[in-house]
């Protein structure tokens, strides 16, 4: 299935000049949100992963099933103020400009083996800050997967040379 037929494109949102990759159209066809959460882990096959994490929101909806499927325990990173024990935070820039992201402190054990799961990597700014706040806790982030990868924007090029990421599809 080429999963690019299933992504949308909405020109100038969130701003003009933005050409929007929206997965929403990916998630309301059954048969290839399955396909597509199937061949993300077959990315990682042989990998030993202990949890998935990922950033709110859209990487709840693609880390959980992928979690879901690996048999694996699921943290979300969350904005401030949204996780009710307590949390460790840090600050990024994003593509239109900043925000802050959130962990409890007790979502992850020293060594434990994480991979951070999420719909798009675009500047970088959102999986950078969750690798840096699952590193904090003593965690081991064995790898990035996304269903999108904007390349123009070089995400990529914010993270470890190490770190394994994997896309399902590229623009």
């Amino acid at each position: 299935m080429d999963f690019r037929d299933k992504i949308r494109v909405v020109k100038d949102f969130p701003q003009p000049g933005v050409q929007f990759k929206d997965i929403t159209t990916l998630l309301k066809d059954g048969k290839a949100f399955r396909q597509a959460i199937q061949a993300m882990i077959e990315q990682v096959k042989g990998e030993q992963i202990d949890l998935i994490v990922g950033p709110e929101a859209r990487g709840f909806v693609v880390g959980t099933p992928f979690a879901y499927a690996l048999g694996v325990g699921f943290i979300p990173v969350r904005k401030p103020g949204k996780l009710p024990a307590e949390t460790i935070s840090a600050s990024y820039s994003l593509e239109y400009g900043k925000d802050q992201l959130a962990l409890h402190k007790d979502a992850i054990q020293p060594g434990q083996r994480v991979l951070i799961v999420d719909d798009l990597l675009a500047t970088g700014g959102t999986v950078k800050t969750t690798v840096d706040l699952v590193e904090q806790l003593g965690g081991h982030v064995v790898g990035a997967s996304f269903v999108v990868e904007l390349t123009y924007l070089n995400g990529r090029d914010q993270l470890s040379k190490d770190l394994k990421i994997n896309s399902l599809i590229q623009y």
